[in-house]
């Protein structure tokens, strides 16, 4: 493991850290989030939980969401934001805000990323997802780490990346195996190979597989008992059944919201659908527009804390993002999901391994028939998740792993 620092001085051509402000270690996060805002959440999820350990992490997000200071703020820390990038539903990657080349605008992003890097000097920097993140923009920041620094590279990946033949496909492309090799000191899995072996499904080679660890699912009731300020409160008191439609960021959510709001809530229940920030003004107008006519049914089209929700929800219809998931899971809701299968099948392959286990039930897309929802809300005996059954000790095995580093290599969190 990596030492961290904190009996010395570390220099840069940037900044000076002294041995009073190295009370703290540092932790950076470089959020993968290109489409929605499962990857951005995720790292939050995961930073807070660090901040509140016992070595009281310093920690600092790396995005290029445009709703990451929003984020940052419910999680009461800071955060650097880069240019926008854009996912069409190709898979193709493009500037969202300026006319500029892909080849630009990831050197921009690039050189933002590696002058972070040099002024924060994190002592664990943990990338999303992607080794050299997109575009290779990591390649510079990853090489200065290992060249003047001894800060502890970590990779986080979601339970599920996509089909094996495409995950290896990319892997190879990439040179991700050869990034892992020279850059990385850990693999986190956040998920469990009784769900998904991710080495054993994606072939993972002898050195990456002796790096990695399955951390378990990530409790989303970490995030819901935090105190938010949102518009829209969550009413605890009102004893009328909710039933719950989320649709992750929004940008392909439109179809299933519009499905829910059209099929309407049984009798005496009361509906939610909170369209994601992503999700085109035009379409959040056209679900606006259908809910007028079934007053039951509530649209929340801004920004809200989706799991304050989803806490009090009786049911829940959703696609299948590893947050979405995640968060049923951990709060043991029957749920409905219905995944996304374009451009990626991940959504689609989570959500049949949880049916096949007995935790969720699943619609296809294309089997997405007016009515399918109501009769699955009408349904008394759908399957709910046993939370028994299921690890959730991501966050405490998270925390338990920086502990360690800190442990053993430092006194980083001493008397903080």
């Amino acid at each position: 493991m990596s030492k961290l620092r904190a009996s010395h001085v570390r220099r840069s051509s940037a900044t000076v850290i002294t041995t009073q402000e190295r009370q703290r270690p540092r932790v950076a996060f470089y959020s993968h989030d290109t489409m929605g805002m499962g990857h951005l959440r995720r790292n939050l999820l995961i930073a807070s939980a660090m901040t509140r350990s016992s070595v009281s992490a310093e920690a600092l997000i790396i995005s290029g969401a445009s709703e990451t200071a929003w984020f940052s703020q419910q999680a009461s820390m800071d955060c650097v934001t880069l240019p926008a990038l854009h996912k069409d539903t190709c898979g193709q990657y493009k500037s969202r805000s300026f006319d500029w080349s892909l080849e630009r605008i990831l050197a921009f992003r690039s050189r933002i990323i590696a002058a972070t890097i040099e002024c924060f000097q994190p002592d664990v920097f943990v990338v999303d997802k992607v080794p050299r993140g997109i575009g290779n923009e990591l390649d510079a920041a990853l090489s200065a780490l290992r060249q003047n620094s001894d800060a502890h590279c970590v990779l986080g990946l979601r339970d599920v990346l996509d089909d094996p033949q495409t995950v290896q496909r990319e892997w190879k492309a990439s040179a991700s195996d050869d990034a892992i090799a020279r850059y990385f000191d850990e693999v986190w899995i956040y998920g469990d190979p009784l769900v998904y072996d991710s080495i054993a499904e994606y072939g993972f080679s002898s050195e990456v597989a002796d790096k990695t660890h399955y951390t378990g699912y990530l409790d989303q009731t970490a995030r819901a008992n935090r105190k938010h300020q949102t518009d829209h409160s969550v009413d605890a008191d009102n004893k009328q059944p909710l039933a719950l439609c989320v649709v992750g960021g929004g940008q392909d959510g439109y179809t299933l919201a519009s499905a829910f709001i059209q099929d309407g809530v049984p009798e005496g229940w009361k509906g939610v659908v909170i369209t994601g920030p992503c999700m085109p003004p035009v379409e959040r107008k056209r679900l606006n527009s259908l809910a007028e006519c079934h007053p039951e049914i509530h649209v929340i089209d801004q920004l809200v804390e989706t799991d304050d929700w989803l806490s009090q929800a009786t049911r829940v219809v959703a696609m299948g993002g590893y947050n979405t998931v995640t968060a049923i899971l951990s709060f043991g809701k029957p749920a409905l999901i219905v995944p996304r299968i374009e451009p990626r099948q991940e959504q689609w392959i989570r959500a049949e391994r949880l049916q096949s286990l007995g935790w969720t039930s699943v619609v296809s897309p294309s089997d997405l028939k007016p009515g399918v929802i109501r009769a699955w809300l009408e349904n008394d005996h759908v399957p709910a998740p046993d939370k028994s059954q299921i690890n959730l000790d991501g966050l405490l095995k998270i925390c338990g792993r920086l502990e360690s580093v800190v442990q053993m290599n430092g006194k980083c969190g001493e008397g903080v």
